[in-house]
């Protein structure tokens, strides 16, 4: 429990304080609600429950958060603020808090692994027990009961939504009383203001907190006497009556924000200008760099402005001065509340609204740095990424600013923040298709985008049918060369690899790697991801030989040609090849490729971006071939259980982490953990794939393999039989795939004393996996293992002894007779194979 007595011998200083807003000076009252949030957050030995101040806009519950945080640190390590007005955001904000606690960063995990790192540090409370999460401004609470951190730290929340006080202990946040709003005023006005004015003031604002700052702030400016503001504010009242507009508050509170405004654009109408504009931005902190690049198409006044740093610091200034704006002076941002941001915005006619909005829509994009593939500029794209939703960003058709909106899903892809991608996607494309119609570039690029994410996100079927839609649509309207036309295509050859059929998915691969060399050449990015899609495919067909050769050049032309590789795209290529060399029967070339791309990785990326977990997976598999148990088991565990917390259990990634692990349990004899979770993957394979897709099949007889072992050969036999039947009917018999699972089936059939059933089948396979692989190849050599032992059992012990010495020499060139497969062959035991799913 943490301790909130009110005095400590020695107070401290939380270690992590991130993002709370600066102390209001002049925060006044509160005193009950503050106590009953102490109590209420400190009193309990058991886990606490979050808090929720809620109440109307504009009765200062963010500034009592501010205030409580403030108050209280001394009492937390750790004190962090998370904006969740936008849904969207929440995670982002809740995944920078990683670096913080000592884990990786979203910039190196992605957002999903991060925010998930810290709610499990949270929970634990490692390295912090003592932690305060503030999220501020939530809406509603189904958005965020998934996302509240457990422990034994406290959550506060701040929200208009009344909901909340059935959910979690809540604390409502009313107008001042009018003492409270007496001495706020008191406080607010330093040249001195009566008791009596003070009353007459809060009595005609109604003891808003929002509006009394106002009016106080306008006081101290300008000097004006409390009976001629509230002279003024009478007019105004009467004015905004006449007009007959519905309000959520009292005419009198508006009209107080009106006067602020009147007064700020006699004093500085550059300022006012500016609030204009800030009006149109979202509710998040402005950065000030937004209003720093004169970019065309600003109107000449702003441009003016922002070009006179001078008159733009006093613009800037002056909205803090009369309380229209909160001034971070450390984090250079500017937050206008949104009740001021609605103010300002409804005094406005469409057509200055449209061109203000349009404006800002600039602004952002001026904002936003080129190549948002680069982590050093995610911090920019971050701080922006608030203001995108609010500011109507995907209604506008400006190329610059279109631009930033695909700069933003790279961005967030990137991050493998792929549900909030989707996000932004989806309301691009409808924007932009109604505004350009459903054939325009921008729309089709964007659509192209969507299938990428929805592959990231494995949903295959989904991803599969809207890309052929795009790829029609962008030959059509594009043309067959075009570069949306091109990504296009090949995100459609890894639809048909995810749908299994592995032949078309080659033949398109091909041609478009033709048109990607005719277009760019060799030497390019996007030939090189091109070339290892093709490799991918020859590796699909296994054809190890000719994949292993196009990864090569690939791996010498990037080497050679571009100093500073795209990092994301050189792992998975190195990966690839480190891959296809283990494929191919090479495992300790393999084990050190491998070991140096996911060094590789964990330096350039991180240690949980997704392309360095599966080359971890890949890693794991290489060391379990070598035999290296220990390391491969240890690797599994840790990449296994990073894909279940971020991704789920019915993900791709998951499921093919859970098949290496199962299979590295099976072969060090943990058979019935094997056999738990390989029956559990088997089960979930057709949920993202189809039943008849190979990976499906050949998983199946992996499971077979743990049903004989674990004493049920005949379910096993039956197993292997319908897995062969089906990777027969998608690949053929001369496949790598197929001929382990009939190596298998071989086996099934001696422990069921079928012997010369056993002995043809494992001898046909013999034959066939020679001409395939090779006669050197460790499946092939499995194969002949096992049809030694099956000569003896049919007593043809010439023939075995002959095919046992072949064996025998080509493990000693090979793996070496230290290998545990040679030990197996060398005690007159069958081997068992197994598979492991790359990715498609």
């Amino acid at each position: 429990m943490i301790n909130l007595q009110p005095d400590h011998p020695s107070p401290r200083i939380p270690q992590v304080w991130g993002k709370v807003p600066p102390r209001n000076k002049n925060f006044t009252g509160r005193t009950d609600q503050l106590e009953r949030l102490r109590e209420g957050l400190g009193g309990r030995v058991t886990a606490v429950l979050p808090h929720a101040l809620h109440g109307l806009g504009g009765v200062g519950k963010t500034q009592m958060a501010v205030e409580y945080a403030h108050r209280y640190q001394s009492d937390y390590d750790l004190v962090w603020w998370i904006p969740a007005d936008q849904p969207v955001l929440v995670r982002s904000s809740l995944a920078s808090l990683a670096p913080p606690l000592g884990l990786p960063s979203a910039s190196v995990s992605g957002v999903e692994e991060a925010a998930n790192a810290v709610l499990e540090a949270l929970r634990r409370g490692e390295p912090y027990t003592d932690w305060l999460l503030i999220f501020d401004n939530a809406d509603e609470p189904e958005e965020l009961t998934d996302i509240l951190p457990q422990g034994s730290g406290h959550v506060l929340i701040t929200s208009r939504n009344h909901r909340w006080a059935s959910i979690v202990d809540a604390v409502p946040v009313d107008v001042f009383t009018r003492e409270e709003s007496v001495d706020f005023l008191t406080r607010r006005v330093p040249r001195g203001i009566t008791p009596e004015d003070a009353n007459r003031l809060a009595e005609e604002l109604g003891d808003l907190p929002l509006a009394l700052d106002q009016a106080g702030a306008l006081r101290s400016e300008t000097g004006i006497t409390v009976s001629e503001y509230l002279r003024l504010l009478a007019q105004r009242t009467s004015q905004l009556l006449s007009q007959g507009k519905p309000s959520e508050y009292p005419a009198s509170m508006t009209a107080a924000w009106a006067l602020s405004v009147a007064s700020l654009e006699e004093k500085l109408p550059e300022a006012l200008d500016l609030l204009r504009y800030c009006a149109f931005f979202g509710p998040e902190p402005i950065p000030r760099d937004a209003f720093t690049k004169v970019v065309p198409g600003l109107s000449p006044q702003l441009s003016e402005l922002l070009a006179d740093p001078i008159r733009l610091g006093r613009a800037i200034g002056e909205l803090g001065r009369f309380a229209l704006a909160r001034l971070d002076i450390p984090a250079r941002t500017i937050q206008v509340h949104r009740l001021i941001q609605a103010l300002v915005r409804d005094e406005l006619d469409e057509a200055e609204q449209d061109r203000l909005r349009h404006e800002v829509h600039l602004l952002l994009a001026g904002y936003a740095p080129p190549d948002p593939g680069d982590a050093n500029k995610w911090e920019t794209y971050f701080n922006a990424l608030g203001h995108l939703g609010p500011a109507g960003v995907a209604r506008c058709q400006e190329p610059a600013v279109r631009e930033l909106g695909l700069n933003m899903i790279t961005f967030l892809y990137a991050r493998s923040d792929y549900a909030s991608a989707r996000v932004f996607v989806q309301s691009f494309i409808e924007e932009w298709a109604s505004a350009s119609g459903g054939d325009h570039e921008d729309v089709l690029t964007v659509k192209v985008e969507l299938g990428n994410i929805l592959r990231e996100l494995g949903r295959y079927d989904e991803a599969a049918a809207r890309n052929m839609e795009t790829l029609q649509a962008a030959e059509k309207a594009l043309g067959r060369d075009h570069d949306t036309t091109l990504r296009a295509l090949r995100g459609r050859a890894a639809d048909l690899r995810a749908s299994g059929d592995f032949l078309q998915a080659h033949e398109m691969d091909e041609e478009t790697l033709r048109r990607f060399e005719s277009k760019f050449g060799k030497p390019d990015w996007n030939t090189w991801r091109a070339v290892n899609s093709v490799a991918l495919d020859h590796g699909l067909k296994s054809d190890y030989r000719n994949a292993r050769a196009l990864l090569e050049e690939a791996i010498r032309g990037i080497r050679a040609g571009d100093p500073s590789p795209n990092p994301a795209s050189y792992l998975n290529i190195y990966t690839g090849l480190a891959r296809v060399v283990r494929l191919g029967g090479d495992y300790s070339e393999a084990c050190d490729l491998g070991e140096d791309a996911y060094a590789y990785g964990i330096v350039q990326l991180g240690p949980e971006h997704a392309w360095t977990l599966r080359t971890g997976k890949d890693l794991s598999v290489a060391w379990r071939r070598a035999g290296d148990y220990d390391r491969a088991l240890e690797l599994a565990e840790e990449i296994h259980q990073r894909y279940v917390r971020t991704l789920g259990l019915d993900h791709p990634d998951t499921l093919a982490a859970a098949i290496c692990l199962a299979n590295i349990r099976r072969t060090i004899g943990e058979f019935q953990e094997a056999v738990v979770l390989a029956d559990d993957t088997v089960r979930r394979y057709p949920r993202i794939y189809t039943a008849e897709h190979p990976y499906y099949h050949a998983c199946a007889g992996n499971l077979a393999v743990l049903r004989r072992i674990t004493g049920d050969a005949e379910v096993a036999r039956k197993i292997n039989e319908d897995a062969l039947a089906g990777l027969e009917l998608k690949l053929g018999r001369d496949h790598h795939y197929s001929l382990t699972v009939a190596l298998n089936l071989a086996t099934d059939l001696a422990d069921l004393g079928e012997t010369e059933s056993a002995y043809r089948l494992c001898a046909g396979s013999l034959r066939r996996l020679g001409t395939l692989l090779g006669e050197n190849h460790p499946t092939t050599l499995s194969a002949a293992a096992n049809t030694v032992a099956n000569l003896r059992a049919l007593g043809r012990d010439d023939e075995a002894a002959a095919l046992f010495s072949d064996t025998e020499e080509r493990y000693r060139r090979t793996l070496t007779l230290d290998h545990p497969d040679a030990r197996v062959f060398l005690e007159g035991r069958r081997l068992d194979s197994d598979f492991d799913p790359p990715p498609i």
